[in-house]
């Protein structure tokens, strides 16, 4: 199989937010990280009150399969002790397979491309930032796509910055 491109977000609004991450960049290195976003911060968006979130992008060349992707992503949650208590409730670690190649799935388990993605600046504004010839299969270019959207509450911070996993990137 050959390596197909895949977009993750990451999104950590619990404990030491950078350090959460850092840890799934760093768990997803065998995946075939080739490009990590600078970090967002975040006003949460739906659910209840809760702290900003951290969110960046992690792009991949990948040879998993897209449920081996969803596997890996659900690992890395819980390796952060991840509970899902509460529907877009405050999160120790998020990892969302965005999109797949050219894949399109309606399976309720991994649906693609994610189907909230052309709505959220948190993860247009940084995959945008990541690749900025983006485009999201079926809705258009990111940049088209961000430039519909409420941007307040998403801003780009200087510090803290990913490293990308040993070897990888281009």
């Amino acid at each position: 199989m050959s390596a197909v491109g895949a977009v993750v977000a990451l999104g950590s609004n619990l404990g030491d937010r950078a350090a959460h991450l850092q840890d799934a960049v760093d768990a997803l290195a065998n995946a075939g990280v080739v490009a990590v976003s600078a970090v967002f911060e975040t006003a949460p968006v739906g659910g209840p009150a809760q702290p900003d979130y951290y969110n960046a992008i992690v792009l991949l060349q990948t040879q998993l399969s897209p449920t081996e992707l969803l596997a890996l992503a659900h690992r890395i949650e819980d390796d952060a002790v991840r509970e899902r208590m509460q529907r877009w409730g405050p999160r120790t670690l998020d990892v969302d397979v965005v999109s797949y190649g050219e894949i399109r799935s309606a399976d309720p388990d991994l649906t693609l491309p994610h189907p909230r993605a052309h709505e959220r600046a948190f993860v247009l504004a940084p995959w945008l930032d990541a690749d900025p010839h983006a485009q999201l299969d079926g809705r258009g270019a990111v940049s088209d796509l961000l430039a519909t959207l409420d941007r307040n509450g998403v801003r780009r911070l200087a510090q803290p910055v990913l490293r990308l996993p040993e070897g990888s990137g281009t």
